[in-house]
């Protein structure tokens, strides 16, 4: 019977009769109902919709719950415990209610207060979080952090000391192997190489070289495969950086390193560098010192000598020298070149090869100008002194001969006239006639005592030199070896 036609007989009836048909109609749908249910389980909602109304569709759960949800006296025990385990919190409590959770407690640090609050709010069944865990002021005088501290760097100093050991025996290994390169490259290049300060460069670079080597090991037996990286990296970068910071030192130091490998001046030298006359001292990794004509000490920076004109009056003993001379333009040119020749034949310090010249240089307002060259032994003669003693026997020479020597054209004008005499009544001597000849006379002499000896004065300035007081600038890069 189906059971719209029940309800509708239902209506009509009395009411005892309709409480009877009632009960009759549930006991007879219920065991109906419940026998179709088990008879078809696996039916989807289609079927069963359409069982029960096809008229009415069935709307979509919003969530389907597949385990019961976590009550909110787990989710605080579970929390609490989580706090006590972590030992950052004093007193840690967290209360749950309708699936808002109160964070309670002290800890010593805000990002330990914010991670409680972080995991409280990733806990499942947590709708909100009131976090009012409280930070503490830490104590200046708590030293607990800093025993911590160095208990933690005990331990990796502990854990770290095979490898100290180690990388103290490999670096032990290569400064010992620096060294033995060092002296082995030295012994090497004695007798290859005449610098000191190339030979001493080329070692200490190779004992360098060694040492890193030894040191990028120690880095990578450590570990530090990046640092090890970046220290031999770096050392060309930080070359180049000093080598600009220090332009001027190392201009200088290059300057010495390639004057002492062509050595164009030696000690005692005497050499012209930048008007500076001097004679050489010592050369240094930074300047050459000089010690002047007039007895000054002079240094001079090496990058200078090495980029200007050097001139060594040592290198070539012989050294020539050149004055000139006005004779009058009535006197007998050949006459008096000859008179001159025979002044420097005959002086003890002139050389005769090469042979000493007396030409016309030319002719002047009132003289015909003789220029003389002659040459002399510079290491044995101060060419000063040989240039004045031979100018001044040149002199007497010449007025003995007869050769007159006017001096420059002057106009003179005398208002009372100018009294006239006869040359043949002026006394013999004036007027550029010879004097008498004299054996005592000091003209004659080749030295006089104001022109001293004509030894040269470089053995003197030597000695000045060493009673000088010397700046300790390094060692003497043109000593030689013993």
């Amino acid at each position: 019977m189906h059971p719209r036609s029940v309800f509708k007989s239902l209506s009509t009836a009395s009411s005892a009769s309709r409480a009877l048909h009632l009960a009759i109609l549930l006991a007879v749908v219920a065991p109906a109902r419940l026998s179709a249910q088990d008879e078809s389980p696996d039916e989807g909602p289609e079927t069963a919709a359409t069982a029960s109304d096809s008229d009415l569709p069935l709307a979509p759960a919003d969530r389907v719950d597949v385990a019961p949800v976590v009550r909110d006296e787990e989710i605080g025990a579970r929390l609490t415990r989580i706090f006590e385990a972590t030992r950052w919190y004093d007193d840690p409590t967290a209360e749950v209610r309708e699936g808002v959770v109160f964070l309670a407690g002290r800890t010593a640090d805000e990002e330990y207060r914010q991670w409680a609050g972080d995991l409280a709010r990733k806990t499942e069944g947590v709708v909100a979080v009131v976090n009012r865990i409280e930070v503490q002021a830490t104590d200046p005088w708590d030293f607990s952090d800093v025993n911590a501290e160095l208990a933690h760097l005990a331990r990796a100093s502990l854990r770290s000391m095979p490898f100290f050991i180690l990388g103290v025996i490999v670096l032990l290994i290569a400064w010992s192997l620096s060294s033995l390169a060092r002296r082995l490259l030295r012994q090497l290049l004695h007798s290859r190489v005449k610098s000191r300060l190339l030979r001493e460069v080329a070692a200490r670079t190779l004992s360098l070289l060694v040492f890193l080597l030894g040191l990028y090991f120690v880095l990578r037996i450590s570990g530090l495969t990046r640092l090890a990286a970046s220290v031999i990296g770096g050392t060309g970068i930080v070359g180049l950086v000093l080598g600009i910071a220090f332009r001027d030192i190392t201009e200088n130091f290059l300057a010495s390193l390639f004057l002492s490998l062509q050595q164009p001046f030696r000690v005692g030298d005497l050499v012209e560098v930048t008007e500076t006359t001097g004679y050489v001292q010592r050369l240094t990794s930074r300047t050459t010192v000089l010690m002047t004509l007039d007895g000054t000490q002079v240094q001079v920076p090496n990058s200078v000598v090495f980029k200007n004109s050097i001139r060594n009056y040592t290198s070539n003993p012989k050294r020539r020298e050149d004055f000139v001379i006005g004779i009058g333009y009535d006197d007998d040119i050949p006459n008096a070149q000859e008179v001159a020749l025979q002044v420097l034949a005959d002086h003890p310090a002139v050389l005769a090869d090469p042979e000493p010249w007396v030409l016309v240089d030319k002719l002047g307002a009132s003289t015909v100008n003789l220029r003389v060259y002659f040459w002399i032994d510079g290491s044995q003669h101060s060419w000063l002194k040989v240039r004045s003693s031979v100018i001044r026997l040149l002199k007497l020479a010449l007025q003995r001969a007869g050769v007159s020597m006017p001096d420059e054209a002057r106009e003179l004008i005398f208002p009372q006239g100018v009294p006239v005499r006869m040359l043949s009544d002026t006394p013999s001597g004036e007027n550029g006639h010879p004097p008498r000849a004299c054996k005592d006379h000091p003209d004659e002499e080749v030295t006089t005592r104001a022109e001293a000896s004509l030894k040269s004065e470089a053995e003197e300035i030597r000695e000045q030199a060493d009673r000088a007081w010397t700046p300790d600038s390094g060692e003497n890069l043109l000593a030689t070896d013993q």
